[in-house]
This record gives structure tokens, C-alpha cells and sequence, in this order.
């Protein structure tokens, strides 16, 4: 029929009410305009030249750093696509330690290089594809150009841990002092078991007061004097060769279970309870006396009574240690961690050297040192400010990981920028060999490796232009190795420089920022209900409110 109206198509609502499903190149546009502002938070932290963060939380706790994966963590990033940025950053600090700010920085820029190309109407598939090459093509390069470092003679190998921990420094606070502390990083690192590197077995403390200098690497473990009952001041403090017994349990007078209950007829039943308790306790300072311990250590109180019965017997306690101090004491002086007092043999006492209770800054601390099972050490940090010293434990953390992964890697490559260079001129020209799209996208990788020099540039106040000119230059006569020289204000062989970097800090970091721009490329469409992100409180009020429409209902008033 020629009149006749065409039927409407219902509308069917999918999504809650008060849904925002943002979709379409204006999506990924937005999130590329997100993770680029994420970038230039972090971009002034890199190299020797980059500054410091100061971030405040909402508690008005005070952190100042240096560190990418510590700054965006600290950010607090709320939109969606930009949270992944805070994950790669993660990963590289959890896999290599080093080279967080690299990565976001390296992630942004891939983002932004192909901006245009999605403006343009280009297919995120084509780009995905071309970056995903293009990453292969350069974690092959780095693995060829790599050089292998052998392990064949001891102080050259220590040479080389310690110029790869001192690349490290070189962005941190603690540049100053590189040399004081890459000799304390290696040696700390060189004491853990060689096969396993648990660098968790490298414990650190921060004393606040004194100067930089004045922090020391303690050849086995050092913790904070814990809490003490009375009769701990007349206990020897510092023991030659004595036998250590590390406890799980609790050495105090304890009341019943609260939940308890203990039927009696008179007092003498009470007062046998009573003495049963006591009895309990002696017959377990006894035993640990007749064991041959000459220091008693627990995760768990040990009260008064034990402290005046062990002082008496000129034998050193502390309680309430922290498990991590106390696994530590054990991996170093042997024996192992008993959770009761019957049947201690000689086999589960461990031993030191030396042991003694010192004062260091304004804390107490207690020190075994010359453990016969050494695979753990102690850094003592100290300095002006609680702030500082945290940044230096993160700065210490940072080349701990490198000299870590120096020596199950021993693939090394040229930092300041060198190595993005090379692999850039090699994408560049590979890009020429192929057809179509895939070119200009690889062209596009090239070109955002080349941020990592350019930002080395502008952090330290060079004109980028220039420079990146000449590394291009250099790199298209062979010239392999060259990069940004901050002292010097010019290129140079960063190689013969001593600039060295686990070839591992590269490989991860290209790999993951890679992945992280592909994810953010792959997502069109972002559904959010932000009713959904509140605390449910219960179902909603009835609108005009509860008591007035019960009372208008009762008054027979229409409503």
C-alpha cells in the first residue's frame, strides 16, 4: 500500500542506563592523545641530565624520584588505555630493572608516529602488523650486534659488572658517588649464589643522618635491634664463633586459649595449672641452654622471663624478628628454623664469625658477620633525608638487577642512545626493500627509536637537530657504537666510552613497548558506566520520597 507508514524498529537498550560507549577512530585517537600525556610526565627523567620528580599522595606522604616504573606507579593514572603504559613500566623494572622511562617514552612515540596515518584513514591491522616485524627485526639486530662478554678472567669481568652498574647510576641521584657505590653493588651481587641471584637475599636498611659515604656492605646480615623486656641490658652484646639458634615459636608465660575452659573443685587444682605452665617454660629454656646456643633468635616474642633466664646464662635473644631477616640469618649462618625445642642437634645450629650489637646512626643494630654459608648481604644506606635514602635504595635497586642480569646475560651494547641509532639506520634502509604500507610503518619504527637520543639531547640542553643529524651521519659511514656524549656536548664511540648496557635492557624494552602500542592500537571501543564504579548503596529511594507518598497514600490524596 502506497500510504502506508513504514514500521518502526524498537529500540533495544543493551547496556545499562548512564553507559558511555565511546567507538571508532575517535576512540583510539583519544587513547593515543592519553598515553601521550602520560609521556610527557616521565619524558625530563631520562639520561644523566633528566630531573626529579617530586609526587605528594593523598596521605601528604613525600616521595622524590627518579625511577619511570616508581613515577607511574606513583601517578595514579585513572583512564583506561593509559594504565597500560603503567604496566610495561612495571614489567621492565620486574624483568630487567632498568630502563622503565625508556620503554613508556619508547611506547608514546610509537603511538604517535603512526597518529597520523590512523587520521588518514589507515587500517590499526596494517600498522599492528608493520610494528610487529618491525620489533622482530630489531630484537634480531640487537642479538647480532651484541657483544659477548666471557667469563674468563675475574677482574675483567668485574670491570665490566662495574661499568654496566655505573650506566645505570648515571641517571640517579647517586651519580655523584658511582664509584662508591657500583664497588658496593658488585660486591653485594658477587656474594649471592652465583646460580640462583635471588637478589631478595640482598637486604637494605636506611639510617637516616651521617653522610652518603658513610653507608657499608655488611658481609652477611644486619637488622634493627627489635623490642626487649627487661634483662636485655645484661646480656652480652658480641659473641666470637657462636652457635645460633634461629626459632619459630613463642618463649613466653602464656594464659590459657581464651576459649579455654578448665573445670576445678579447689585452689590446689588451679595452683597445679599454674606450676604446669611454668614447668612448660623452664623445660624449654632448658633444653635451648643444654642445645649449646649462645644467640636465640625467634620470629615471635620472647618475653621477659626468657630474656632475664638467658641473661643469667650470658646467652644473647631477640623476638619478634621479621621473617624476611630471620629467613636471611638462616640462608647465611647455616642450620635451619626450628618450630620447636625438642631434639635440637648440633646440624641445626648455624654459626658466624663474629656477631655483636652495634650502634649505627641513631639505631641499634645487630650484625653477624662471616657466615660460613654466605649467600646474602646487607647494604646499610645513609643520608641527609628519609626521601634521599629511599631514592638511593631504588637507585641501588636499579643497578642490583643490571649487574644481575650482566652476569646471566653476558650479551652487552653501547647505552646513550647508540643502539636505537644502529637499529634505526637498519629498519630505515630494510623499509626501502618492501612494498606497499608495510614501508612507511617501518619507517615509522625507525624513526620513534630515534626519541631515545633525541631526549637524551633536550634533557640535557643540546640542540637534538644537530645531533641526531651527526648520529645519522656516523651510523651511515659504520660507525657502529656511536652515541650522545652529555659530559662532552658531542658524539662519541660510547663503546670505547665505557657506556655499557645488558643487551637484555634493550630486547625487553623494545618487545614490550612494542606490545603495549599494538594493545592500545587494537582497541576501538571503550564501554564505562560510571554508576557501576560506585560502592553499591542498596537499592534506590522511591522518587518524592518514602514517608510522603506512605502518608498521602493513607490520607486517600491522589498522587
Amino acid at each position: 500500500m502506497a500510504g502506508r507508514v513504514p514500521m518502526m524498529q524498537p529500540q533495544i537498550i543493551l547496556l545499562k542506563e548512564g553507559t558511555d560507549a565511546s567507538q571508532g577512530r575517535g576512540q583510539l585517537l583519544s587513547n593515543i592523545n592519553a598515553c601521550l600525556a602520560v609521556v610527557d610526565t616521565v619524558r625530563t627523567t631520562l639520561g644523566p641530565r633528566g630531573m626529579d620528580k617530586l609526587i605528594v599522595d593523598e596521605k601528604g606522604e613525600v616521595t622524590i624520584s627518579n625511577d619511570g616504573a616508581t613515577i607511574m606507579k606513583l601517578l595514579d593514572v585513572v583512564h583506561p588505555a593509559a594504565k597500560t603504559l603503567v604496566d610495561i613500566a612495571r614489567s621492565q623494572d620486574a624483568e630487567v630493572g632498568d630502563g622503565t622511562t625508556s620503554v613508556v617514552l619508547l611506547a608514546g612515540e610509537l603511538l604517535k608516529e603512526v597518529r597520523g596515518y590512523i587520521e588518514d584513514g589507515v587500517s590499526p591491522h596494517i600498522i599492528i602488523k608493520g610494528y610487529r616485524n618491525a620489533a622482530q627485526l630489531a630484537i634480531n639486530k640487537i642479538k647480532e650486534i651484541a657483544i659477548t662478554i666471557e667469563r674468563t678472567d675475574d677482574i675483567q669481568f668485574r670491570d665490566l659488572l662495574k661499568k654496566c652498574a655505573g650506566t645505570a647510576m648515571s641517571s640517579k641521584l647517586i651519580h655523584s658517588h658511582e664509584d662508591f657505590f657500583t664497588d658496593m653493588v658488585v660486591n653485594a651481587v658477587l656474594k649471592l649464589d652465583q646460580e640462583e641471584l635471588n637478589e631478595k637475599l640482598i637486604g637494605v636498611k636506611r639510617i637516616p643522618g651521617g653522610a652518603m659515604e658513610d653507608s657499608l656492605l655488611v658481609d652477611g646480615v644486619a637488622f634493627k635491634k627489635t623490642f626487649s623486656y627487661a634483662g636485655f641490658e645484661q646480656q652480652p652484646k658480641s659473641f666470637k664463633n657462636p652457635k645460633i639458634l634461629s626459632l619459630n615459636i613463642e618463649l613466653e608465660l602464656k594464659a590459657e586459649k581464651d576459649n579455654a575452659e578448665v573445670r576445678i573443685d579447689d585452689v590446689s587444682e588451679y595452683q597445679a595449672i599454674v606450676d604446669a605452665e611454668w614447668t612448660i617454660i623452664y623445660s624449654k629454656l632448658e633444653t635451648i641452654v643444654n642445645a649449646g646456643a649462645k644467640v636465640v633468635l625467634s620470629r615471635l616474642p620472647i618475653g621477659d622471663l626468657a630474656t632475664q633466664y638467658f641473661a643469667d646464662r650470658d646467652i644473647f635473644c631477640a623476638g619478634r624478628v621479621p621473617a624476611e631477616d630471620l629467613n636471611r640469618v638462616v640462608n647465611a649462618v647455616g642450620g635451619s628454623m626450628q618450630t620447636t625445642v625438642s631434639n635440637i642437634e648440633d646440624k641445626h645450629l648455624g654459626t658466624c664469625e663474629y656477631f655483636e650489637e652495634k650502634q649505627i646512626g641513631g639505631e641499634r643494630f645487630n650484625i653477624f658477620e662471616g657466615c660460613p654459608a654466605t649467600k646474602t648481604c646487607t647494604l646499610i644506606l645513609r643520608g641527609g633525608a628519609e626521601q634521599f635514602i629511599a631514592e638511593v635504595e631504588r637507585s641501588l635497586h636499579d643497578a642490583i638487577m643490571i649487574v644481575k642480569r650482566c652476569i646471566k646475560n653476558n650479551l652487552t651494547v653501547a647505552g646513550g642512545g647508540a643502539t636505537e641509532m644502529e637499529i634505526s639506520k637498519y629498519l630505515r634502509d630494510h623499509s626501502r626493500t618492501i612494498e606497499g604500507k608495510q614501508q612507511l610503518i617501518i619507517g615509522a619504527f625507525a624513526r620513534a627509536l630515534e626519541i631515545i637520543p633525541r631526549q637524551l639531547c633536550d634533557n640535557a640542553g643540546f640542540d637534538a637537530t644537530d645531533m641526531l643529524n651527526n648520529l645519522r651521519m656516523k651510523h651511515a659511514q659504520g660507525a657502529l657504537w656511536y652515541g650522545v656524549d652529555i659530559n662532552a656536548e658531542s658524539i662519541t664511540d660510547n663503546y670505547e666510552k665505557f657506556v655499557w648496557e645488558p643487551a637484555l635492557v634493550k630486547t625487553n624494552a623494545i618487545a614490550a613497548a612494542t606490545e603495549a602500542a599494538c594493545l592500545i592500537l587494537s582497541v576501538d571501543e571503550t564501554v564505562r558506566n560510571p554508576a557501576s564504579e560506585k560502592p553499591q548503596g542498596g537499592p534506590p529511594m522511591p522518587r518524592g520520597g518514602a514517608q510522603r507518598s506512605f502518608r498521602g497514600r493513607g490520607r486517600g490524596i491522589p498522587r
